[in-house]
């Protein structure tokens, strides 16, 4: 699941020591990003980040950089760690990121009045890139892999209502109890958007969380008609479960990229690297490494060594 766009928090000391390939230390920097040097992949706590992050050190490191990984816990550490070059690279999500550097740049209140992402990929990168840049960071291609927020209901729930768009949802007048996070009430993407975007009357919202297996359940059961959760969510076909489509574009086009601190990591052979991942990842890749991880607890480090040997992206 992605971070909300927003807020600040103080940078914690990193270790000095990474975990992964290289070994090395942060302060060993010499020749980060050029050549054959160093590079420090960023890794927030959540499944897909920690599996984006692996198949971003070993395609590195498999192409002759000594990449290691540094685990931070959100991107109000990771972001400021990449701006200073304490890691030279991360796994990161277009319009979220976009409307993260919003915030910190134009106030905490620029994503909703002011938001600079959209739907559209092209002009959500470009706007990201505009804010990144004097922050020293290079955003690199973006890829058709993307993990947006999206809403499932049941398959009987959905043909039983003739359902598979949120256009036909908010057509359909039902009144709707909502499974989400507490902050669903106030978001934009969630009940407002989904009012003022589809016509859907969000009755009530049963605060179990973003894609929660409570949430799940409580779809699956009946308690609730419809939860909040993400396009790569692994286990909704084991609760019963399927996704309207956002046929309108309320939710904002967090296609999957790395961006990197330019002036440790911005050579053109990392870029080169990283973008043969990005052209070949899916969406259903990612939902699918996800399932792995989540689902059969396999490790991260394993499920992306076999993502990269099945897409012929290790052999130097």
């Amino acid at each position: 699941m992605k971070f909300a766009a927003g807020g600040t928090a103080a940078i914690v000391a990193l270790a000095a020591v990474v975990i992964g390939y290289g070994g090395r230390s942060l302060e060993d920097s010499s020749a980060r990003g050029g050549g054959k040097g160093t590079v420090v992949v960023g890794a927030a706590g959540f499944t897909e980040f920690k599996i984006m992050a692996e198949l971003y050190a070993q395609i590195l490191d498999d192409a002759g950089f000594s990449a290691s990984i540094q685990p931070l816990k959100d991107r109000e550490l990771y972001e400021p760690a990449l701006e200073k070059g304490q890691i030279d690279v991360v796994p990161e999500y277009a319009a979220t990121l976009a409307e993260f550097l919003n915030a910190k740049e134009n106030g905490p209140d620029a994503p909703a009045k002011n938001p600079v992402a959209s739907d559209d990929t092209d002009k959500t990168v470009a706007a990201l890139t505009k804010l990144a840049e004097p922050r020293g960071l290079k955003v690199l291609s973006a890829g058709d892999a993307i993990d947006q927020n999206a809403f499932a209901v049941t398959k009987e729930f959905a043909e039983k209502h003739d359902l598979t768009t949120l256009s036909d949802l908010g057509a359909s007048h039902l009144k709707i109890k909502l499974a989400a996070g507490d902050e669903c009430g106030q978001r934009p993407f969630c009940s407002p958007g989904l009012k003022k975007t589809y016509g859907v009357d969000v009755t009530d919202i049963d605060p179990k969380g973003v894609g929660t297996v409570q949430s799940k359940q409580a779809v699956k059961d009946g308690t609730d008609d419809m939860l909040l959760t993400t396009t790569t969510d692994a286990t909704l076909e084991d609760f019963g479960l399927v996704l309207l489509e956002d046929d309108k574009g309320l939710q904002n086009a967090d296609n999957v990229l790395p961006v990197v601190n330019a002036k440790d990591a911005g050579g053109a052979k990392l870029e080169a690297v990283l973008d043969k991942l990005t052209r070949v990842l899916t969406t259903q890749d990612l939902a699918d490494m996800n399932r792995a991880v989540d689902a059969e607890r396999e490790k991260p480090a394993d499920v992306a060594k076999d993502y990269l040997e099945k897409k012929g992206l290790l052999g130097k």
